[in-house]
C-alpha cells in the first residue's frame, strides 16, 4: 500500500490562490496606488473601444451582401475571436491586483481560461483563412466555393477546440498536484503545458507565414506571365489586395502575441529563472493591442468597408432617415451594381445622394 501510494503525487485541493503565488514568489498587491488605477482604467477603456470595433466588423460583414463569401465570414469569427478578447482583458482588469487575493480557485482558472480561448479561436480563424486562400489561389479563383453549411461547420469547430483548450489547465494539466512544476507568470499552470501551449502557436505562426509566402511568390509568377486582358488584370489586383490585408492581420498578430509566448516558453523552460514576471505585463498589454488593430487594418485596407462603416455610423446617428439614406458609391474603375450595397438596396437615383448630410 505504501508503494502504491507512491507512485502517484500528493494533491492537496485545499490550497487557495495566494498559496500559490506566494510558492512561486509573485507578488500581490496589498493595496490599490495610483499606477494601478490608472493602468485599469485605460485597460478597461481600450477594452470598451477593442469590443466596439470589432463589433461594427461583424455588422458590416452581415449587412453588405458584398462580403458575403466564406473568406469574410472567417473575417468575421476573427473580429468574434477580437470580441471575446476584449471582455477577457476586461475580466482580467476587474480581476487583478489586490483583488486576486478574493478569487477562488475556480475563478482563477475562468479568468485564465478566457484569455486562452480568446488566443486559441484567433490563431485557429487565421489558420482556417490560410488554408482558404491558399486554395483559392492555387486554383485561381477570387472566393471560395465552400458553401454556408460548411463554413457554419468549420467555425464551430474552431469555437469547440477554443473551449477545449481553455478547460485543458483547470481540469487536468495544472500543478496542484506537484508544487515544483508551477509557472511564475501563471502560478497554477503547469510549466509543460505552457511549454506545450507556447511551442503549438509558435509551430502554427510559421506554418501561416510559409503559407502566405508561396501564395505571394505564386501570386507573383501567375501575374508575370498572365494576359494583359483588362478583367484578368482587375481580379489579380483584388486577389492581391485581400492577400495584403490578410498578411497585415496575421503580421500585426505575430508581432503582438510572439513575446508573450516566448515568455511563456521561457518560463516553462526555466522557472524562476526566467524572470518572466519582469515583462509579463508589457506582453499583456502589447497582446491586447492586437485585437485593436485588425479593425483598423479592415477600415484603411478596404474602402468598400470603410464605406459600410461610414453608414452604420449614418444609421445611428439618423435612424430615422436610414431608410431614404444610401452610402456613397465605392470609387472603383467599373463599378458593378451588385457591388455596392448599403443599410439597404440602392435606389435608381443613387447620383443624387447627397455625402454631406451624414
Amino acid at each position: 500500500m505504501a508503494m502504491e501510494s507512491s507512485l502517484w503525487p500528493s494533491c492537496n485541493y485545499s490550497h487557495n490562490v495566494t498559496f500559490f503565488y506566494n510558492w512561486v514568489g509573485k507578488a500581490i498587491s496589498k493595496e490599490w496606488t495610483t499606477r494601478d488605477l490608472v493602468v485599469i482604467g485605460l485597460g478597461v477603456t481600450v477594452c470598451f473601444i477593442v469590443v466596439l470595433s470589432n463589433l461594427m466588423v461583424m455588422i458590416a460583414i452581415f449587412i453588405n451582401r458584398r462580403f458575403h463569401f466564406p473568406i469574410y465570414y472567417l473575417l468575421s469569427n476573427m473580429a468574434a475571436a477580437d470580441l471575446f478578447a476584449g471582455i477577457a482583458y476586461a475580466n482580467l482588469m476587474l480581476n487583478t491586483g489586490p483583488w486576486t487575493r478574493t478569487l477562488t480557485k475556480k475563478q482563477w482558472y475562468i479568468r485564465g481560461a478566457l484569455i486562452d480561448i480568446s488566443l486559441t479561436a484567433s490563431v485557429a480563424n487565421l489558420l482556417a483563412v490560410a488554408v482558404e486562400r491558399h486554395q483559392t489561389i492555387i486554383t485561381m479563383q477570387q472566393h471560395s466555393k465552400m458553401t454556408k453549411r460548411r463554413v457554419l461547420l468549420l467555425i464551430t469547430c474552431i469555437w469547440a477546440v477554443s473551449i477545449l483548450m481553455g478547460l485543458v489547465p483547470s481540469t487536468f494539466w495544472n500543478c496542484e498536484c506537484d508544487l515544483d512544476d508551477c509557472s511564475t507568470v501563471a502560478p497554477l499552470y503547469s510549466r509543460r503545458f505552457l511549454i506545450f501551449w507556447a511551442v503549438l502557436n509558435l509551430l502554427t505562426f510559421l506554418i501561416m507565414v510559409g503559407m502566405y509566402a508561396r501564395i505571394f511568390i505564386y501570386v507573383r509568377y501567375q501575374s508575370r506571365y498572365s494576359s494583359r486582358h483588362t478583367s484578368e488584370m482587375r481580379h489579380n489586383q483584388t486577389v492581391v489586395s485581400l492577400m495584403k490585408t490578410i498578411s497585415m492581420v496575421l503580421g500585426a498578430f505575430v508581432i503582438c502575441w510572439t513575446p508573450g509566448l516566448v515568455t511563456l516558453l521561457l518560463d516553462g523552460l526555466l522557472g524562476k529563472k526566467s524572470h518572466a514576471n519582469a515583462f509579463e505585463k508589457f506582453c499583456l498589454v502589447i497582446a491586447e493591442c492586437n485585437s485593436l488593430v485588425n479593425p483598423i487594418i479592415y477600415s484603411l485596407r478596404d474602402d468598400e468597408m470603410r464605406t459600410t462603416f461610414k453608414s452604420i455610423l449614418c444609421c445611428l446617428c439618423w435612424r430615422g432617415r436610414c431608410q431614404q439614406r444610401e452610402p456613397s458609391p465605392v470609387k472603383i474603375e467599373s463599378p458593378q451594381p451588385e457591388e455596392t450595397l448599403g443599410c439597404v438596396e440602392k435606389s435608381q437615383d443613387q447620383d443624387s445622394y447627397n455625402k454631406d448630410d451624414c
